[in-house]
């Protein structure tokens, strides 16, 4: 699978905010700064991991027939990869 730009600046962007996370634990920030910030992280994982699995998922339908593989059994391994995710 090709990641495109747009899925690694997502990551990129939360590398950034885990950063961001670190420092205010160093600088002793309120914890509910903290976890709000950590929250927001996890949020953008998540969405990070549907866009990733969503383009791989429509990539691979389009392949299946050059594969031999159904459309079924592919969707059904993409719905696995989100539940596996949480």
């Amino acid at each position: 699978m090709e990641y495109n730009d747009q899925m690694k600046n997502r990551v990129k962007r939360i590398e950034g905010q885990l950063r961001g996370v670190l420092r205010m634990m160093e600088e002793e920030k309120d914890c509910k700064e903290v976890i709000t910030q950590l929250s927001a992280v996890r949020s953008a994982v998540d969405r990070t991991i549907g866009v990733v699995v969503s383009s791989n998922l429509v990539e691979c339908v389009k392949d299946a027939d050059k594969n031999g593989r159904e459309a079924d059994e592919l969707i059904a391994e993409a719905v696995n990869l989100l539940v596996k995710s949480r």
